[in-house]
């Protein structure tokens, strides 16, 4: 004899059996998601908002930039200011600033490559007395504030007539003044396996050899990540340029920048926002090509060979 279930009885287990608690913490995973999602989305737009400021008042008539008046839109958008800050200043074009700031990037770039990875080859490779000594003195120089240093060094370069030449500000790059760059190869480096410095002498090579056939292709992720870095402090270094460069047609950005306010009477703002603009530019394409590989050298940092 069967016994049919009732509708009365059935109810309550069909409800029991439809209850899942894990549906229940991915809709709660889901919401906090949501929540961090929109909370960092609005801590992007606050951070942003001076960058985005930027551009849309390099359209804006000088009349609506500063003051109370903060918003992006403009009824007024023009290439006035543009025009105006391509034309130059002083007699100077906008072209040879950047030229000059070009040739100043560059420079510190290859200067930079060439002197700290040498240096740090040998502080990471090569076994000599005093090895350790010398480099915690370097380590020691990121202490010592530039400030420090300024007077002595305008002194010596005034002496020896390099004041308004480009070499008070690229010398210390070819001989590897830059401590932290240097610490930053060497400790990439020393998370290389040595077995290929040995193999490398079994074969006959030898420092030159093993340096540039070896090291420099595997070092590729911090060549990078220290060119992207050397180029951007030269691109914005303002204070060193000030103290060496005499002559306007050898100032890079950041003084032809300076040179739009108090030029006149009322300062053209509209135009040193254009040309901060264009300024920018070539800092954001040279990060955004090669961002991928700063990516790339955090990553191998924690791989052993």
């Amino acid at each position: 004899m069967t016994i049919m279930a009732t509708p009365k009885q059935s109810a309550p287990m069909l409800q029991a059996q439809d209850y899942n608690p894990k549906s229940e913490s991915v809709v709660a995973k889901r919401v906090k998601s949501l929540i961090f999602h929109v909370v960092a989305l609005g801590l992007t737009a606050v951070v942003l908002y001076p960058a985005l400021w930027m551009v849309a008042s390099a359209f804006k008539p000088n009349a609506e930039i500063g003051g109370a008046n903060t918003s992006l839109w403009s009824n007024n958008f023009s290439l006035d200011n543009f025009v105006t800050a391509m034309d130059g200043i002083g007699g100077v074009s906008t072209l040879q600033f950047f030229t000059n700031s070009l040739v100043l990037a560059i420079g510190a770039v290859v200067g930079t490559i060439l002197s700290a990875s040498v240096s740090a080859y040998a502080f990471a490779r090569i076994k000599f007395p005093g090895r350790s000594v010398l480099f915690g003195m370097m380590i020691a120089t990121l202490l010592l504030p530039f400030h420090v240093v300024i007077i002595p060094q305008y002194i010596v370069f005034q002496q020896l007539g390099l004041v308004d030449t480009y070499v008070p500000l690229l010398i210390g790059k070819f001989l590897a003044a830059d401590a932290f760059f240097v610490f930053l190869m060497v400790q990439f480096m020393r998370n290389l396996p040595a077995e290929l410095d040995e193999a490398a002498r079994i074969d006959g090579a030898g420092h030159v050899r093993i340096f540039c056939s070896i090291m420099l292709p595997l070092m590729k992720p911090a060549l990078i990540s220290t060119s992207i870095f050397s180029f951007i402090w030269s691109w914005n270094d303002f204070l060193g340029p000030l103290l060496y460069l005499n002559t306007p047609e050898k100032y890079p950005l950041p003084l032809a920048l300076r040179l739009f306010v108090d030029q006149t009477q009322s300062s053209d703002y509209g135009a040193m926002i254009a040309m901060s603009v264009l300024a920018l530019l070539p800092v954001l394409i040279f990060f955004l090509v090669f961002q991928r590989y700063i990516v790339e050298g955090v990553s191998t940092q924690g791989l052993k060979g």
